[in-house]
C-alpha cells in the first residue's frame, strides 16, 4: 500500500484526467482515498459553473506506475492496468456507470456542483449520507 507521501506528491489519471490527491477518510474500517480535481463545466455556456469531481477509492487499490510516473488504480492493489486511449468528453455527457482500469464504477451527484466517483461494489455503503460526511465529500 502506498504511503500518504507518495500519494501527495503524484496525481491519479482517471477517465483521461488527472487528480491530486485530497485526503485519507476511514469508513466502516477501511481508510479510503480521495482524490480532487475542479474544472469547468463547459466552455460553451455562456456562464459556465466549475465543477469539483472526488474519485473515493479504498487506498489499497492505488498502485504507482513508475514508467508512466502516475498513479493508476488496481483493484488487487499490485497488478497495474492496461491504460485505455479514450476521448475526453465533457463530465455531464459521461455515462453514470461506466469501466475504467478494470473496475466498475458509478458517478453520484453531490452538494455545490460536486460529483462523486466509486466503485459501484462499494456504491451502496459510501454513497449513504453518513458515508459521505466521513469522507468529506457531500
Amino acid at each position: 500500500m502506498l504511503a500518504v507521501s507518495d500519494l501527495e506528491i503524484n496525481v491519479l489519471e482517471f477517465r483521461q484526467r488527472s487528480f491530486s490527491f485530497d485526503h485519507l477518510a476511514a469508513v466502516g474500517g477501511t481508510d479510503y482515498a480521495v482524490f480532487a480535481r475542479t474544472e469547468t463545466e463547459s466552455e460553451s455556456q455562456f456562464r459556465p459553473r466549475l465543477v469539483h469531481l472526488r474519485v473515493v477509492v479504498p487506498q489499497g487499490w492505488v498502485v504507482y506506475d513508475e514508467e508512466q510516473d502516475v498513479l493508476l488504480l488496481a483493484r488487487d492493489g499490485a497488478t497495474k492496468p492496461v491504460r485505455l486511449t479514450e476521448p475526453v468528453v465533457e463530465v455531464g455527457a459521461e455515462p453514470a456507470e461506466f469501466h475504467e482500469q478494470g473496475i466498475a464504477w458509478k458517478r453520484s451527484p453531490g452538494a455545490a456542483g460536486t460529483l462523486v466517483y466509486v466503485p459501484e461494489e462499494l456504491a451502496p455503503a459510501l454513497l449513504a449520507p453518513a458515508a459521505r460526511a466521513a469522507l468529506g465529500v457531500g
